[in-house]
């Protein structure tokens, strides 16, 4: 099976050249405006990870159709739900207090795929939904509260967290949240400020603005990773039936698996 401790293909560059990511040690922020291609690169992620050993999926989304394939196979499925987001996020905050203090008890500051500690991947499409749209404000502000301390501190743990919004704003991603991710990739923006709320660093006024992505170029980014430029990039597409294909056969291996696993434990 595939490992979330390897490269992670998710499209080509301009030169035709593989477009890879270490995501298991980074968080990665999608921005873009509705139909530019973010939630291609989401389901991308989602279907390695689907396919990757000893993973775990922790997905939020409030539409419920973007990720809704992968719903069976999910450790968590969050819909339109502020409390139910808030008490997954609070129960991640466990998992990741735990595996620090195994670490620490380890002499150590990070997993390595020696460990055999599941990987669990947050994937969170629409982040407008939960800080700023659903709720109570007292929730919403606990929310993006829960989700920084998660992407802060998740990483190093193996809690890595994607996360995705059409309304790349500073309400909803303040400075102080995207800086905690590492990778960026931004999608056609309707304005040359939505592209540097993504990207960061006026990054816009140096040639690099997701304004100037042609609207029918689907698919097309400025992706920030581990070169500290950003480059342009086409990002892999599954199209429906191939997403569902996908997570119809992996729902059946795991559930075989944990099947085998229950009756060797019994």
């Amino acid at each position: 099976m595939l490992s979330m401790f390897d490269p992670m293909f998710i499209g080509i560059d301009e030169f035709g050249q593989a477009v890879t990511l270490d995501l298991v040690f980074h968080n990665i922020l999608v921005g873009g405006e509705p139909g530019g291609g973010k939630s291609g690169l989401l389901n991308t992620i989602t279907a390695y990870a689907a396919m990757a050993d000893n993973t775990r999926l922790v997905l939020f989304d409030g539409k419920l159709v973007e990720l809704g394939p992968w719903m069976d196979i999910a450790d968590e499925f969050v819909g339109p739900d502020l409390e139910h987001a808030l008490s997954v996020l609070r129960r991640l905050q466990v998992v990741i207090n735990n595996r620090y203090a195994w670490l620490r008890a380890q002499r150590r500051r990070k997993l390595d795929r020696q460990d055999r500690m599941s990987v669990i991947l947050v994937v969170l499409d629409e982040l407008a939904l939960y800080s700023a749209t659903y709720g109570t404000k007292d929730q919403r502000e606990e929310f993006d509260r829960l989700l920084r301390d998660v992407v802060a501190r998740g990483r190093a743990c193996g809690v890595p967290v994607v996360a995705a919004t059409q309304r790349p704003s500073v309400d909803i991603i303040p400075t102080s949240l995207r800086d905690l991710f590492g990778y960026r990739a931004a999608f056609r923006c309707t304005t040359i400020n939505s592209s540097d709320i993504v990207l960061g660093r006026d990054w816009a006024s140096q040639g690099y603005s997701a304004s100037d992505i042609d609207p029918e170029n689907r698919g097309m980014a400025y992706l920030l990773a581990e070169t500290g430029v950003p480059r342009r990039i086409k990002a892999a597409y599954l199209n429906d039936a191939e997403i569902y294909q996908i997570a119809d056969y992996m729902a059946w291996i795991r559930r075989t698996n944990t099947t085998a696993l229950s009756g060797t434990a019994a």
